[in-house]
C-alpha cells in the first residue's frame, strides 16, 4: 500500500500541506518515495513539563513540531530518521497513560496518546515503518540510544550525591550520559559524546570516570532506561542544560 500511495496525487498534496503548516523555518519533507502514513497530536514529556505537540508519521522519518495553530501553523520543526529508532512501551501511572519511548542515538524522550487504541496504532505503525526500513537496506535495528531526562519534578536534590538541594540559584542539570538531574558541581565534567553533538557535552562525575576508563557499558547499565527508576523524561543535544526550554525543547 505504501509503495502505491508513494507517487500518488493525493500523498503528495498532503505532505505539501504538511510543508506550508511549518513555514519557510521548516525542512522540505517532499522527495521521491515517501509517503505519509499518519499524523496526530500526543504529550511529549518535555524537561519541566508535559507539552502537546503535532507528530508526523512518514515511511521514512518521524516529525514534530510546537502547535501555533491546530492544522494550520507549527514551528521549530524535528525530523528523526525511523531507521535509528527503537520504541519501547510505558506502564501506565497517574494522570500519565498511554505512553511509549522513542529512542534513538541522538534523542531520547517520552510520548502519550490519548487512548490505548491510539497508542497501540502508533506503536504498530512506528515498527512497521522502521522494520520496513530496515529490510531494504539490510541493516541492523539501533542499539544505542541517548538517556531518557529524568524531568526537573523528579528530583529535588542531586540524584548523584543526594547531598546537593536545587533552588532558583543551585540549578538542575542533566548529565548526557544517564540522564540523570544532578547539581553543578556533580556535572562539571565534559565529554565527547559524537552520536549527541560534535562537542564535548555536560556528564556527571560517575558517568565522567566510567567513560574515561572505558567501562562505557557499565555507565549505560547504570540507568539503561531511565523509566526503570523515574517514570518520565526530555531532552536533546544542546551543550548545555542552561538554554531556554523551548529553545532546546
Amino acid at each position: 500500500m505504501v509503495d502505491r500511495l508513494a507517487n500518488s496525487e493525493a500523498n503528495t498534496r498532503r505532505i505539501s500541506i504538511v510543508e506550508n503548516c511549518f513555514g519557510a523555518a521548516g525542512q522540505p519533507l517532499t522527495i521521491p518515495g515517501r509517503v505519509l502514513i499518519g499524523e496526530g497530536v500526543l504529550t511529549k514529556l518535555c524537561r519541566k513539563k508535559p507539552k502537546a505537540r503535532q507528530f508526523f508519521l512518514f515511511n521514512d522519518i518521524l516529525v514534530y513540531g510546537n502547535i501555533v495553530i491546530q492544522k494550520k501553523k507549527y514551528n521549530k520543526q524535528h525530523i528523526i530518521p525511523l531507521e535509528n529508532v527503537t520504541i519501547d512501551s510505558i506502564q501506565d501511572e497517574g494522570d500519565l497513560r498511554n505512553g511509549w519511548l522513542i529512542k534513538t542515538p541522538t534523542k531520547s524522550f517520552a510520548v502519550y496518546a490519548a487512548t490505548a487504541t491510539e497508542k497501540s496504532e502508533w506503536m504498530n505503525h512506528i515498527n512497521k515503518c522502521v522494520s520496513d526500513l530496515l529490510s531494504k537496506s539490510g541493516k541492523t535495528p539501533s542499539n544505542e540510544h541517548a538517556a531518557v531526562w529524568v524531568p526537573d519534578s523528579e528530583a529535588s536534590v542531586c540524584m548523584r550525591c543526594q547531598k546537593a538541594k536545587f533552588t532558583p540559584v543551585n540549578r538542575r542539570h542533566h548529565c548526557r550520559k544517564c540522564g540523570f538531574v544532578v547539581c553543578g558541581p556533580c556535572s562539571e565534567k565534559r565529554f565527547l559524546l559524537p552520536s549527541q553533538s560534535s562537542k564535548p557535552v555536560r556528564i556527571c562525575d560517575f558517568c565522567y570516570d566510567l567513560l574515561s576508563t572505558g567501562e562505557v557499558t557499565a555507565c549505560q547499565s547504570t540507568r539503561s532506561d531511565s523509566y526503570s527508576q523515574s517514570p518520565k523524561s526530555s531532552l536533546n543535544d544542546v551543550s548545555d542544560d542552561d538554554e531556554d526550554e523551548d529553545s532546546s525543547d
